[in-house]
């Protein structure tokens, strides 16, 4: 099947990207902020019991985010001036609606992240319907209407870009193939880059790496960058899941990053939201 969702753009060809202020690197945090179903299995820590229901092990495990890590999270991102980019599943608006005040206090901006994450995107039967009522109830809750969208798991359809057009979003982030923004070939979408590798939840529970190794990273990530923008900006991403980063052996080390980050030279300190309204507005044709 031929891929038209997007054409192929190397890099090494494009016209040069520029960002506010002369910043080379444009850095964002993608702040998971998730409901998960009780009688589903979802994400987890341990596989031997994730089939159950209940299942106190992974549910405890993943339900330690919006009762205390998020909290802990919050206090490093205010350390270091950084607004979140919140993937946020619908169902948190009712769930935990504590976390949307304490974010719309911060200037926290709001992506569409699914229902919860429990569901993939691939599961929905009405999607028109399923958007629509994501969309919708994150608007409510949170006074502002989404402009991005992440799927549950990074899932999409074939038609979730072009329904997303519709209600109004004007980018995705499931595509993480890019160190820039790029535009999709549905009018009006793009992508933005978002991480996969620089992603707390598959260096610490899949790769079984350390709070050393993590920082590391994210420094080895933003000088690599920072080096290749000199002709040409750059956009760095870190997602984060407050259950996993937000462990109280952890936190510090995310401090130590975006301590890193927030000090260096160079960087705009942004959001998605941010990110792509100004990729738009530079950029008008996809190059070639």
């Amino acid at each position: 099947m031929k891929n038209t969702l997007f054409d192929y753009s190397p890099i090494v060809g494009r016209e040069p990207i520029s960002w506010p202020g002369g910043a080379r690197v444009a850095f964002y945090v993608g702040l998971n902020v998730e409901h998960f179903t009780i009688d589903r299995p979802s994400t987890s820590i341990n596989e031997a019991t994730a089939a159950l229901v209940p299942d106190p092990l992974n549910y405890g495990w993943r339900d330690y985010g919006p009762r205390v890590a998020i909290w802990r999270v919050m206090e490093v991102l205010d350390r270091h001036a950084i607004r979140a980019s919140v993937l946020l599943n619908a169902d948190v608006c009712e769930q935990y609606p504590q976390i949307i005040e304490a974010g719309n206090a911060r200037g926290w901006v709001w992506l569409a992240h699914g229902k919860n994450n429990s569901t993939l995107q691939a599961d929905v039967d009405d999607e028109r319907a399923y958007l629509t009522e994501v969309v919708e109830t994150i608007q409510k809750a949170t006074g502002r209407r989404p402009r991005g969208w992440l799927g549950p798991a990074l899932t999409e359809t074939f038609q979730t870009p072009p329904l997303l057009a519709e209600l109004g979003l004007s980018y995705v982030l499931d595509w993480t193939n890019d160190d820039q923004p790029y535009r999709l070939n549905v009018p009006g979408m793009l992508s933005v880059p978002y991480s996969l590798e620089l992603n707390d939840l598959g260096i610490f529970t899949m790769h079984g790496r350390n709070g050393g190794d993590f920082v590391q990273m994210v420094k080895d990530q933003f000088d690599q960058l920072y080096a290749e923008s000199a002709d040409s900006g750059r956009v760095m991403a870190l997602a984060l899941h407050p259950f996993v980063i937000g462990q109280a052996s952890r936190a510090k080390y995310l401090d130590q990053a975006l301590e890193y980050i927030a000090n260096h030279p160079g960087v705009w300190l942004t959001t998605s939201d941010e990110i792509a309204e100004h990729y738009a507005s530079i950029v008008t044709a996809t190059p070639a």
